[in-house]
């Protein structure tokens, strides 16, 4: 195998499925206990900013974005972002959340959170969110709270709990109109 040989696509649904399986195999079934699990339980995430890594016709990883809310701050959730075994430590994971980020940017995102490994998502610009400052519907280390600021002072209107955007009455708003609070 070859990075050659991999292609960068968007989302689609003909992908859910072979994601599905990705995600079972890189976190297995106590992925739905997660925290940002229960909140993308709360509404769909957003394709167009959503992208896959493709070998062959096989989906070999992906990476999601879901709109959330927190306090008066409006950002997007990265992930779940997965690569499978045989693909891992190439650079797909990376290449996939610069491509998330990237979209991010161009649909008007202020700033994208996750919960992860700061040596890993740190050099891709993500920062940990002050303690405290967040909390989330299901127990998380607080030190893996990480958010990648798009535009100044956007982390700092995120304050309590995080919420699939859907879930707290904004179901008309789409990425696009994520702006400043």
């Amino acid at each position: 195998m070859s990075l050659a040989d991999v292609t960068y696509l968007p989302e689609t649904p003909a992908y859910d499925p072979e994601i599905e399986s990705i995600n079972e195999e890189a976190f297995g079934p106590g992925r739905f206990t997660r925290a940002a699990y229960k909140i993308r339980e709360g509404g769909p995430h957003e394709r167009d900013l959503s992208f896959v890594a493709v070998s062959g016709t096989t989906v070999v990883a992906s990476v999601r974005m879901t709109r959330i809310m927190a306090g008066s701050g409006k950002a997007l959730l990265l992930g779940p972002l997965a690569v499978r075994p045989a693909f891992k430590n190439l650079g797909i994971g990376r290449k996939l959340v610069a491509m998330a980020l990237e979209a991010a940017v161009k649909a008007g995102a202020t700033c994208v959170v996750l919960v992860g490994d700061e040596p890993y998502y740190g050099p891709l610009g993500f920062k940990r969110i002050p303690r405290g400052q967040i909390s989330m519907p299901r127990p998380v280390d607080l030190d893996r709270l990480l958010a990648h600021e798009i535009e100044p002072g956007a982390v700092a209107r995120l304050t309590g709990m995080v919420h699939h955007a859907d879930q707290v009455g904004h179901d008309a708003d789409r990425v696009g109109a994520i702006e400043p609070a």
